[in-house]
């Protein structure tokens, strides 16, 4: 039994895209591919249909990866995030009381982690530190230098 996973609208979109792109153009193109390489003679000794074939084989099994994932996969209502309380999918406005550095992240789930857009995984430690505080809130993180204390200015939908 496969493992269910919670993603964004936008998440899950993204999942459905790439499983289109895959089935409607990078499988014809695959099965092209190995004609071709057919086409060129004698297959025992043809390293080009053994690569094209080795290629459908692994696109063949994203396709089945991305078809189980979009099968077991569970969409958050965005509309319904309490935000009153930092949660899975909430933008956190943090600043460090440190030396007074404001960022922002949102909390998605770890498939929709991306640091640079600023993304972070509720799996990871320093989102587990914000989970379930509320705006106004010291929130102390623990990272390999120390414990690093932050304040919560606001947490959004």
């Amino acid at each position: 039994m496969s493992e269910i996973k919670y993603y964004s609208e936008e998440g899950l979109q993204k999942l459905k895209d790439e499983l289109h792109q895959l089935i409607a153009f990078d499988r014809p193109a695959a099965a092209a591919a190995i004609a071709e390489a057919r086409d060129k003679g004698d297959l025992s000794e043809n390293a080009e249909y053994d690569a094209a074939k080795e290629a459908q084989g692994h696109l063949e099994a994203r396709i089945s990866k991305l078809q189980e994932l979009v099968a077991n996969a569970r969409l958050l209502d965005e509309s319904k995030i309490d935000t009153s309380r930092v949660l899975l999918l909430s933008r956190i406005n943090i600043r460090n009381t440190k030396n007074n550095a404001k960022q922002s992240y949102q909390i998605v789930p770890e498939s929709e982690a991306d640091f640079k857009q600023g993304k972070i995984s509720v799996s990871s430690p320093f989102a587990q530190a914000f989970l379930g505080h509320k705006a106004g809130e010291t929130v102390n993180v623990v990272v390999p230098a120390g414990t690093m204390i932050f304040e919560i200015l606001s947490v959004e939908r």
